[in-house]
Formats: C-alpha cells, sequence, structure tokens
C-alpha cells in the first residue's frame, strides 16, 4: 500500500501542475505506434510515459482541440502516467522518460502561473488532506511489516525523490549483495526496486569496453568498488531493452543459473539517450569465448551443462500463487548468451527474445520485438516456418533444440583420454561462419543433418551417454524431444555415475 501511496501523490501534484495555456497551429514530434510520420501539427505539443509492471513506455505527439487538451493536459491523474504539455513549436523534441522522471522526483511544483489561484488554492488543500489520509495509512501498513524492516528504510532523500512510490534506502550504505538480498522478496521482481535501480545506474562508472554485438555493447563497469556488466543497448534497438527489462524484473526469476539482473535505466548521456541493463560480472566472459581458450574435464564439462540445463528448467517452469512466476521460454540459447562463473557453473543472460506464459489466463506473451533468434541454432520448425506460434510449448520445444548445440559446443571441448577437439560452431563444416536462412534450412530441415560426432566419443562412456542425450534434443518431429527437467535429470544421472567410477584417493 505504501508501494502506491507516494507515486499517486506526486503524478496528483504533477498532472494537476503542468499545462499550458497557450493556442495555435504548429509542428510536434511525434513518437509512439499511432504516429503516421515522425511529425504531426496542432494547437499543442505534449510528451508522456506510462508505466506497465514499472517499465516505462514514451510518446510524443499532438493536441487539437481545447477537449483534447483538456482531456490529455489537465486530465484526473493515474498513478501510471505522467503527461507534459507546452504550446512552442516542436517543444516536446527534448522532453525524454529521463526528464519527465526527473521532475517528477526533485520539481513536483512548478510553472504554478500559468494557473488560476481559484483553480489552484482547493486543489492544493485537498491534495494535502489526501496525503495527510494517505500518510496515516502507510504508517498503520508499515507497522504489520517484518520486525527490523522500518530500521532498514533510511531518511528520505528528496534528490532520489520517490518515482515508482518506493523510499529508496541509502545505496551508498551496503553493497549491491545487501541491496538484492533485501529486494529479491519484496515482490519487486528479480531485481532491486525501480528507484534504486536508477540511482545505482547513475553512481556507475565505466572502466572498459569488454564485448559488443547486434544490440550494442557491454562494458565492465564499478560501482562502490565492486564489478558490474553493463550492457548498452543502441537506440535503434530499444524494444530489445523494454522486453529484457520486462523480462528480468519478473517476480521470482531470480535463481543461481539466470544470469543476475540489478538495474535497468534510460539515461541521457553526451546528448543522446543511452539504455543501460545492469547485470552481475563474470571475468570468465560467454561460454562461446571460454570454450575457444579452455578446454574442460568431464566432470567440469558436465557441470558446466548440468547447471545451464538448471537455468533452463527454472526458466520454463511457471510458479503459482499471487507471487508466482510465468513459465518463459529464451527463444535464442546459445553458447554466446551464457557466461560461466567463477566455480565454471553456467548462467543464462540476454532474454530480450523471451516469451512468457501464464495458465491462469492462458496468456502467451511474445512482446513487441520483432527479432527472432540466431540462424545457427534454429529449430526445424523455425527454419521451415511451420512452428505453432500461438503454443508456448513449442517456443520451449525450440530452447531444447539449441540446449543440444550447446551440449555437443561442450562436448567438444571436453578431454577423453587425453584428446579433445577444437572450439567449432555447430554446422561449422556445413554452413558458411554466418550463415544465411536459406544455408540453415536446406542443411537442418531438408538434408535433416546434425553436427558431426567424433568417434573418440563412442569409446568413451560418459560422452557416449552425452551423444545419446543430445540426439534427443535433436529430433526433427518437436513434440518427441526431452523436457528441461528430463534432461537435467539425466544430466545430474550421468555426473552422479562418473562420481562413483572415480577411484578413492
Amino acid at each position: 500500500m505504501g508501494h502506491c501511496c507516494t507515486r499517486v501523490i506526486f503524478l496528483l501534484l504533477l498532472q494537476a501542475l503542468r499545462t499550458l495555456a497557450e493556442d495555435g497551429s504548429i509542428d510536434c514530434v511525434c513518437v509512439g505506434s499511432d504516429c503516421m510520420s515522425q511529425q504531426c501539427k496542432g494547437d499543442h505539443c505534449y510528451a508522456s510515459v506510462t508505466f506497465s509492471d514499472d517499465v516505462p513506455s514514451f510518446r510524443r505527439g499532438c493536441l487539437i482541440g481545447p477537449e483534447s487538451r483538456h482531456m490529455t493536459c489537465l486530465s484526473s491523474p493515474s498513478a501510471k502516467r505522467a503527461v507534459e504539455c507546452c504550446s512552442q513549436p516542436m517543444c516536446n523534441v527534448n522532453t525524454s522518460v529521463e526528464s519527465l522522471l526527473h521532475l517528477l522526483a526533485t520539481h513536483p511544483i512548478e510553472d504554478t502561473t500559468h494557473y488560476r489561484l481559484e483553480t489552484l488554492l482547493p486543489l492544493v488543500l485537498g491534495l494535502f488532506v489526501v496525503l495527510a489520509l494517505l500518510a496515516t495509512l502507510a504508517v498503520m501498513v508499515c507497522r504489520r511489516l517484518r520486525p527490523g524492516r522500518l530500521e532498514r528504510l533510511h531518511e528520505f532523500d528528496p534528490e532520489q525523490g520517490a518515482i515508482d512510490g518506493l523510499i529508496a534506502p541509502n545505496v551508498g550504505d551496503g553493497t549491491l549483495a545487501d541491496l538484492l538480498d533485501q529486494s529479491c522478496t519484496s515482490g519487486s521482481g528479480s531485481g532491486l526496486p525501480f528507484l534504486v535501480q536508477r540511482t545505482v545506474a547513475r553512481q556507475i562508472s565505466l572502466v572498459e569496453c569488454v564485448g559488443k554485438g547486434r544490440y550494442g555493447e557491454v562494458w565492465r563497469g564499478q560501482w562502490q568498488g565492486e564489478n558490474v556488466a553493463v550492457k548498452i543497448f543502441s537506440s535503434r534497438d530499444e524494444k530489445s531493452w523494454f522486453r529484457e527489462t520486462e523480462i528480468y524484473n519478473t517476480v521470482l526469476l531470480r535463481h543461481e543459473n539466470i544470469l543476475g539482473f540489478m538495474a535497468s535505466d534510460m539515461t541521457s548521456r553526451n546528448s543522446s539517450t543511452q539504455l543501460w541493463l545492469i547485470t552481475h560480472y563474470h571475468e570468465n566472459g560467454s561460454l562461446y569465448d571460454y570454450l575457444q581458450l579452455v578446454a574442460v574435464d568431464m566432470a567440469d564439462g558436465l557441470q558446466m551443462a548440468a547447471s545451464v540445463a538448471s537455468g533452463l528448467v527454472h526458466l520454463h517452469t511457471e510458479i503459482f500463487g499471487t507471487e508466482g512466476k510465468p513459465a518463459i521460454a529464451h527463444r535464442d540459447l546459445k553458447s554466446k548468451n551464457i557466461l560461466v562463473k567463477k566455480d565454471l557453473r553456467c548462467c543464462i543472460a540476454d532474454l530480450g527474445l523471451a516469451v512468457t506464459h501464464s495458465q491462469a489466463d492462458n496468456q502467451l506473451n511474445v512482446g513487441n520485438n520483432p527479432k527472432v533468434g540466431t540462424k545457427r541454432y534454429m529449430a526445424p520448425e523455425v527454419l521451415d516456418e511451420s512452428i505453432q506460434t500461438d503454443c508456448f510449448d513449442a517456443y520451449k520445444r525450440v530452447d531444447i533444440w539449441a540446449f543440444g548445440l550447446v551440449l555437443w559446443e561442450i562436448a567438444r571441448r571436453t578431454y577423453s583420454n587425453g584428446i579433445v577437439e577444437d572450439y567449432k560452431p555447430p554446422f561449422y563444416d556445413l554452413v558458411p561462419n554466418d550463415p544465411s536462412f536459406e544455408d540453415m534450412r536446406k542443411v537442418v530441415c531438408v538434408e535433416q543433418q546434425r553436427p558431426f560426432i567424433p568417434n573418440r566419443w563412442f569409446s568413451d562412456p560418459t560422452l557416449s551417454a552425452l551423444v545419446k542425450l543430445m540426439k534427443e534434443c535433436w529430433y526433427q518431429n518437436p513434440s518427441a524431444r526431452l523436457t528441461a527437467l528430463r534432461i537435467k535429470k539425466t544430466l545430474d544421472k550421468i555426473l552422479s555415475t562418473l562420481e562413483k567410477g572415480k577411484p578413492d584417493c
């Protein structure tokens, strides 16, 4: 209850006190799904941000006529929407999510000269009455919180504001682990509360670029002396940033084999918008990078594979309850999207293409990102376009196909009798380095070929068991493939058999 109260109050103040009275036909910037072009013409310009599950959606556009202006700029406030109106040509060009949120946090009352005193005074008095009632209610709710919770909420800092209706702790006083421990059971998702995310993001210094991809760049950053990973999306990949932020904020997503998410922020730096996603930093890098440099023994190879399977099980599993978790399919599983931790266990990353499903309402949420997965790892039904796009299980089976290819990559770099192969990507001997959709369709669907299995694998009982497991992930018929849970149990059994076979010291 206290979570929502402060946000409602600030939004009430913002929307009640922000409007302009000038009229006239002017040009405005237009951004949003209902825009026919990048500019529109009207009496007033506007910019708005709407929250959906703490994820902001940003629009710019025109208002025509007094009715439209009244409904947009002077309508009853919403706890999930902030709007700013102006009446100069192209005056909404520089209005961004960042400026709206900053205004909401630090300048809730301004430009009062645009309002008549007889309208403003009753409104302010009424809001103060509401504020007093809500504050009383918040205190009553807070007293029912678990012991010690209030002591951990530091004095409210007006510089941080209350953008998301959350009182922010003094984030400089603890480690990221402390903050995550305090928040991961608070219903705020797998990361920090939204306000704390933005505060942490602004305290991070970028140290070095550690990777680049189609989405942008990954940097090693530092916060209070701790290493963090900062994924900076290019502006053209805004939909991936929104989707990944939305997925990572899923309640109960946190798992040792899912990349630890900490914060997401949209910032203006050097006169341009930057989209940040801040996660745990793993110095070993991706599984793809690691396997090119290092060959592993049989136990470590199995632990790597089992940890990826464990993360996939957690993603695919729906957790029921009021604070439950939807089932999630990754849709772009590959060795480049898996990170290697210090203990050589792995965690799954890059959830920008994920699909979610909830049995309660049977809703399949595929997001609004038109991109598909990586062609080399695409399942036959994706390549021949026969996949049932309205069936969630179909997306899980696509993940299983890709997992079989990752398992093959690990097996190639696993020692057996002192022998190991060089790293190669799946289908390296059948398609070019950057295969086209048609290249992959011909090999996988028409010729029904699978990655090459070296003869040495069949002479080793552990690798032979892995070959059998891979092939059960690669069935042409998607419904015949194993489930993630069955794969995890099989890998655990293979690992247990290997450990029992070791001689006693």
